[in-house]
């Protein structure tokens, strides 16, 4: 395990040291700030300054869902708000003016992802019906640490349901609880998914925070085409506790914020490695390892990636122009920030996606089997089973696309516990030894970047989904972290760059996506078009 540094850079000690200053100013009345534009740390500073107050930021937020969720242009972002935000707020106020501060996001509103338990009066749903009225009165792990860093857990996202791991031809963005999440760039595309109303959300500035959750692309897919920053952290890194799952082999929960800034203070707080190691890593660390201290060793006054190696892979192989050319620019602003740049050919090796889909099948049906039964004997689905027949029977569930993928995991029962091992050992050793390690050793690269994916499509209700391109699988399928930042847009809809690494080496990726967002301005905030901006001309 590599020793414990420190990064040298102003911007990212301004994000770790997360302690402020509780005075005794009286707030200016109302002062006002731009949901759209403000960061998370410009909050801090202002509740330090005495600018606001918790209630004010909170009313400010649910102003701004008020008038674009369900008003507006209907971005159907969320599905519940905390009917006691405010109530909250107003003694996150008191704890201030008593000199209390109880953490780092003190008075800071986040949205949550629906398949993320809380305490709040707000049920977990996964997006489906059948669990319209699963109020669990408990916290998952993470909102037990945004609830000890002083967050206002200000509503629950909409979500493609189930994580978009119900059927086939599925839609993303869609649940039968929140309908159609809506681009913000343009209300007639798609946010991309699953975690598609946290990335809306903090677009549009219905908060400055939300949290997603990945198992393949969910993180970085409707973080890069809602032009904000998400970070899918090593699996394991934030626990899984009292989220609904998908496989735990993959899965894991992360920041989406504005800012590489944001999205590091947030993940910061929620990270805690997870003692039972759910991806199976070897020499996992029993107890939290600190990786936000990792040394920046460069020279004074020189360049800032200088000595840094990138591997550069390009999945698209030159089918989508446009992203290309968004791709080779920042390639040429990484050079000038003095990295080099090392071209990468393909990283998994054949069979590993293939392996990673049957774990996911298995580990599903034993996953969501002891979810349904930790909801106690009076929850009306018990079962895999019992959720099957729900959506048969229920007349929104089933009116776009099936339930294929539930079925196919009713059928990995555990006779398929021998094959799910070695497919398991397969798609790890695949992804990582074969993978990602070998290609990053023999090149000595320290991260490797790549199109998030492309421009939004359509919403299609009737075809489902058409994804242009995607990255997130190397990273996906290793349990590795990947974070996506905005590169730039294509007629006004936005389009990411990703950059993935090793296991727990978070901090190499902060600092890269760090220094290429401080470099130039890449992200223009949501202007909720009704139609392409192409077809105006």
């Amino acid at each position: 395990m590599p020793a414990k540094k420190y990064i040298k850079s102003t911007s990212l000690v301004l994000v770790f040291l997360l302690v402020l200053g509780c005075k005794s100013k009286s707030p200016e009345p109302k002062t006002l700030f731009n949901p759209m534009l403000i960061t998370a740390i410009e909050l801090k500073k202002g509740l330090e300054e005495g600018k606001w107050t918790v209630r004010e930021i909170t009313e400010t937020y649910l102003a701004q869902i008020d008038s674009l969720n369900t008003k507006g242009p209907q971005l159907h972002a969320l599905i519940s708000i905390n009917p006691d935000a405010l109530t909250i707020a107003d003694s996150l106020d008191q704890l201030l003016k008593e000199g209390q501060l109880l953490g780092p996001l003190h008075g800071i509103p986040v949205i949550i992802k629906d398949n993320i338990e809380s305490k709040d009066r707000m049920p977990t749903t996964a997006g489906s019906r059948a669990l319209a009225e699963n109020f669990v009165n408990r916290d998952s792990k993470l909102a037990e640490k945004l609830h000890k860093a002083g967050a206002i857990l200000l509503a629950k996202a909409n979500l493609s349901e189930w994580a978009n791991f119900r059927g086939e031809n599925s839609i993303s963005g869609w649940s039968a609880m929140g309908g159609f999440t809506r681009n913000p760039y343009v209300i007639s595309r798609n946010p991309c998914g699953s975690s598609s109303g946290s990335a809306v959300a903090v677009a549009a500035g219905m908060a400055p925070l939300a949290i997603g959750t990945e198992t393949n692309g969910s993180i970085v897919c409707p973080s890069q085409a809602n032009g904000v920053v998400g970070i899918k952290p090593t699996v394991g890194l934030v626990s899984g506790k009292g989220i609904i799952p998908i496989a735990h082999s993959q899965d894991v929960a992360g920041p989406i914020a504005k800012t590489v800034n944001d999205a590091a203070l947030l993940l910061s707080v929620i990270a805690e490695a997870d003692s039972s190691n759910p991806a199976n890593f070897n020499n996992w660390p029993p107890e939290f390892w600190d990786w936000r201290h990792v040394e920046s060793e460069l020279l004074a006054g020189s360049p800032p990636l200088e000595g840094k190696r990138i591997g550069v892979y390009a999945p698209s192989g030159g089918s989508y122009p446009k992203v290309d050319s968004l791709f080779l620019a920042a390639q040429n602003d990484l050079k000038q920030l003095g990295a080099e740049l090392v071209a990468v050919d393909e990283i998994l090796p054949q069979g590993t996606n293939y392996a990673s889909f049957q774990v996911m099948l298995f580990e599903y049906h034993q996953g969501l089997n002891a979810y349904f039964k930790s909801l106690g004997p009076e929850s009306p689905i018990q079962s895999l089973e019992d959720l099957i027949a729900f959506n048969e029977n229920d007349s929104i569930e089933m009116q776009y696309f099936g339930q294929e993928y539930l079925l196919m995991a009713l059928a990995r029962d555990s006779t398929y516990a021998k094959d799910y091992k070695i497919n398991r050992d397969l798609m790890h050793r695949n992804s990582r030894e074969l993978g990602i390690d070998l290609l990053m050793d023999s090149l000595k690269l320290d991260v490797i970047i790549s199109p998030s994916g492309g421009p939004a499509w359509q919403i299609d209700p009737i075809n489902g989904d058409h994804f242009l391109m995607s990255s997130s699988s190397p990273a996906a399928i290793s349990g590795y972290p990947n974070l996506s930042t905005p590169m730039g847009s294509i007629m006004g809809l936005p389009v990411g760059l990703s950059i993935f690494g090793r296991v727990l080496e978070e901090s190499k990726l902060i600092e890269i996506a760090l220094h290429f967002e401080q470099m130039k301005s890449r992200r223009e905030p949501p202007k909720f078009l009704n139609e392409d901006l192409s077809l105006k001309n």
